[in-house]
C-alpha cells in the first residue's frame, strides 16, 4: 500500500495545540501563518509520496553498497536526492542569508516527519546536515560560515557528525582521534570513526564531516575535546571542490533495518593526516557538537512518529481487506473483515493514540523552539527554552520506544503476515529498532532527563509544566461530557503520579543514585505518557468546540474517542511506571554480577 501524509491531522496540531498564529506574531515568521503550512505541507506530501516512497523497499531490498571505498546509494536515490535539493527541502527552516527559506521548526517538523513516513533510509542524509548547519551557525567562525553554509543549506554538500570511535561508544571521554595544529591555521587529524551516517555516497559533491578529536596537550576527558570541519574534498580557491582529503570509507555496516543508508566506518590520515579546520575554540567541541545533537535528537524523534503513522496505516489497510472469522457481536452473518474484531480495534486504537499524541507533543515543543529563538521578549525565550530543553529527551525517548510498540503492533495485526516480508510490516518494525539507540539510547536521555532537566533546578520545570496540565484538567472538568471527565481523572491521576516521582528523583539521587537512575526510563517514559496524554486532552477539548460549531464532524468525534482511549488506555499504565520508580530500584540491583 503507498503512504498518504497525515496533513489534516499535522495542521490541527499545529493550529489548535502548537498555536502556529503565535509562531507567525515571531520576528521573521510573519508569513508562515496557517495557510503558509498548509500549503508547504500539501507540496511535501506531494513530493514524498510520489518520488520518495517508492524508493522505500527498493532501498530494503538492495541497500547501498561498498566497494574500493566508493559507496552508491540504491539505485533512484541520487536522482531523488537532486529533486529534493532543487525542491528547497534541505533549507526549509535554516536562514534566508545562507539560502533558506527560514520557516519556523513548526512547519520543519512537521515535513521532516512526511519525509521520514516516506523514506526513512533516504530522510537520514538531510538529518545529518541538518545539524552540521545548526553547529556551523552557532560556533563556526565568519569564514566558516561564508564557506560552507550556502552549500549545506541548499543541499549541494552534505553533512555528517562523526563523535563515535571503536572503543569509544556512548563516553566520549575515551575519544582518541587527534589534531595537530600546522601552524597555517588548519590541523591534520588521525584515527578512525564508526557509525557514520552517510559518511560517504555518491549522492552530492562534498561531505563536510563534523569530527570531535583531541589536539595535543589537551585536558583529558570531555574537557579536551575540539570539533573541527574535515571535508571530503579540500576545497580551491573559489570554493570548489579540489583534491581528495585524507580521510576515507574503509567499509559500512549490514544492518537489521535502515538498509539503504550507508553506515560508514571512516578513516582520517592515513596518508600524511586530513585537512581539518577548528570550529570556535579548542576544547569545547563537546559543547558545540551537542548542538548537533539535540538537533538530531529531536530529528529522532520525529523519525519514531513518522515510522509508527506508517505502521499504522499499513495495518489499517490490512484489517479493512483481511477476511477472518465471525465478529463476536453477531454484526455480521459469516465471517468479515478484521477490523470488526474488538482486539484488533485495540490494536489499531493504540497505535493511533500513540501516533497522534507524540505527533502534538512534537508540534508544541517545535512551537517552544521558534519562540525561544526568535521572541522579542529575553523572559519569553529563556521560559521557551527552558521547556523545549525538557521537552527533547520527551520527544527523542518516549516517540522511539512508542514506534517500536507501534510496529510491533502493525505485525500482530497482520497475524503470520506480518512475519513475511513481503507485506512490508517487518520493515517498519526493523527500521524503528535503530531509534532508542543512536543519537543517544533511550537511557541516556533518561539520564539526561534526571540530571540536566530534574536534578539541575529541584525539579521546578517538571512541577512547571504540571501546573500546566492542571489547568487542562480544570478546562476538561468544566466541559462536562462523558469524554473530557474521563480524561479529567486520568490526566490527574498521572500527573499527581509524576510529582510524586519527580519529589522521589529530587530527595533520592543523591543518597540512592542506583535505586533513581535504575527507575530512570521508566522516569522518562510516565513523563513522556504524562506529557502527551495532556496534549490529547487539549485536542479533545478543541474538537469538542469544533464539533458543537458543526465544524468537521467525522474528524472532530475521531480526535475525542481517541483522546479518551488514550486515556482509559495509555495514560492508566503510569502507576505501574511509579510503582516500578519508587519500590524497584533495590530489586533492580540486587542480583549478584556473578549471577547474570
Amino acid at each position: 500500500m503507498s503512504y498518504v501524509a497525515p496533513v489534516k491531522d499535522m495542521l490541527f496540531a499545529m493550529e489548535h495545540l502548537a498555536r502556529i498564529d503565535q509562531v507567525a506574531r515571531l520576528p521573521g515568521f510573519e508569513d508562515a501563518g496557517l495557510d503558509t503550512a498548509a500549503a508547504v505541507l500539501e507540496e511535501c506530501a506531494k513530493f514524498n509520496e510520489g518520488v520518495l516512497e517508492p524508493l522505500n523497499v527498493e532501498g530494503d531490498v538492495h541497500p547501498s553498497a561498498w566497494s574500493d571505498g566508493k559507496v552508491t546509494t540504491t539505485a533512484g536515490f541520487k536522482e531523488a536526492y537532486r529533486q529534493f535539493t532543487e525542491g528547497g527541502w534541505q533549507g526549509l527552516q535554516h536562514p534566508t542569508d545562507f539560502g533558506g527559506q527560514g520557516l519556523p521548526k513548526t512547519i520543519g517538523a512537521a515535513c521532516v516527519e512526511i519525509l521520514n513516513s516516506a523514506n526513512m533510509s533516504f530522510a537520514l542524509c538531510p538529518l545529518l546536515t541538518d545539524g552540521a548547519i545548526e553547529a556551523l551557525l552557532t560556533a563556526g567562525s565568519d569564514a566558516l560560515k561564508a564557506t560552507y553554509l550556502e552549500k549545506l543549506v541548499t543541499g549541494e554538500w552534505t553533512g555528517t557528525m562523526n563523535l563515535t570511535e571503536p572503543q569509544a561508544g556512548s563516553d566520549l571521554a575515551l575519544v582518541r582521534t587527534k589534531a595537530e595544529p600546522q601552524g597555517d591555521g588548519t590541523y591534520k587529524v588521525f584515527g578512525t570513526k564508526i557509525f557514520i551516517t552517510y559518511g560517504e555516497h555518491d549522492m552530492a559533491d562534498n561531505i563536510v564531516h563534523l569530527v570531535l578529536a583531541r589536539v595535543a596537550g589537551a585536558p583529558e576527558g570531555v574537557k579536551g575535546i575540539s570539533l573541527f570541519v574535515v571535508p571530503k574534498f579540500v576545497l580551491n580557491a573559489d570554493g570548489t571542490p579540489g583534491a581528495r582529503n585524507d580521510v576515507h570509507c574503509v567499509s559500512i555496516e549490514h544492518k537489521l533495518g535502515i538498509k539503504a543508508s550507508p553506515t560508514a566506518v571512516l578513516q582520517f590520515g592515513d596518508h600524511g593526516g586530513a585537512t581539518g579546520y577548528l570550529v570556535g575554540e579548542e576544547n569545547r567541541g563537546l559543547e558545540y557538537m551537542f548542538i548537533m545533537m539535540n538537533s538530531a535528537r529531536y530529528a529522532v524523534g520525529m523519525q519514531g512518529i513518522a515510522i509508527a503513522e506508517r505502521a499504522y496505516q499499513r495495518a489499517v489497510q490490512y484489517a479493512r481487506d483481511r477476511v477472518q472469522s465471525r465478529p463476536v457481536d453477531g454484526s455480521l452473518p459469516g465471517s468479515g473483515p478484521i477490523i470488526h474484531h474488538p482486539d484488533v480495534r485495540r490494536m489499531l486504537m493504540t497505535m493511533r493514540a500513540l501516533t497522534e499524541g507524540c505527533r502534538a507533543m512534537a508540534s508544541v515543543a517545535a512551537a517552544a523552539y521558534d519562540a525561544a529563538h526568535h521572541s522579542a521578549d529575553a523572559a519569553v525565550r529563556k521560559q521557551n527554552q527552558t521547556f523545549y530543553e525538557f521537552m527533547v529527551p520527551l520527544v527523542k525517548g518516549y516517540s522511539t520506544e512508542m514506534s517500536q510498540e507501534v510496529a510491533s503492533l502493525g505485525v500482530q495485526v497482520h497475524g503470520g503476515m506480518g512475519f513475511i516480508e513481503e507485506t512490508g510490516a517487518a520493515q517498519h518494525l526493523r527500521d524503528a529498532r535503530i531509534l532508542t539507540i543512536y543519537e543517544g539510547t533511550t537511557a541516556i536521555q533518561a539520564n539526561d532527563l534526571v540530571g540536566r532537566k530534574t536534578l539541575r533546578d529541584g525539579g521546578a520545570t517538571a512541577q512547571a509544566v504540571a501546573a500546566q496540565i492542571e489547568k487542562t484538567e480544570a478546562e476538561l472538568q468544566a466541559s462536562g461530557t462523558a469524554a473530557a471527565q474521563s480524561m479529567a481523572r486520568q490526566l490527574a491521576a498521572a500527573r499527581g503520579i509524576f510529582l510524586e516521582v519527580v519529589d522521589f528523583v529530587a530527595r533520592q539521587a543523591k543518597g540512592q543514585p542506583n535505586a533513581v537512575f535504575a527507575g530512570s526510563v521508566p522516569y522518562l517514559l510516565l513523563a513522556g505518557n504524562l506529557v502527551t496524554g495532556w496534549q490529547m486532552g487539549r485536542a479533545l477539548l478543541v474538537a469538542q468546540a469544533q464539533l458543537a460549531q458543526g465544524q468537521d464532524a467525522a474528524f472532530m468525534q475521531a480526535k475525542i474517542a481517541t483522546a479518551q482511549f488514550y486515556a482509559e488506555h495509555i495514560l492508566t499504565r503510569t502507576a505501574g511506571q511509579r510503582d516500578a520508580i519508587l519500590q524497584g530500584g533495590a530489586s533492580a540491583c540486587a542480583l549478584a554480577l556473578d549471577a547474570f
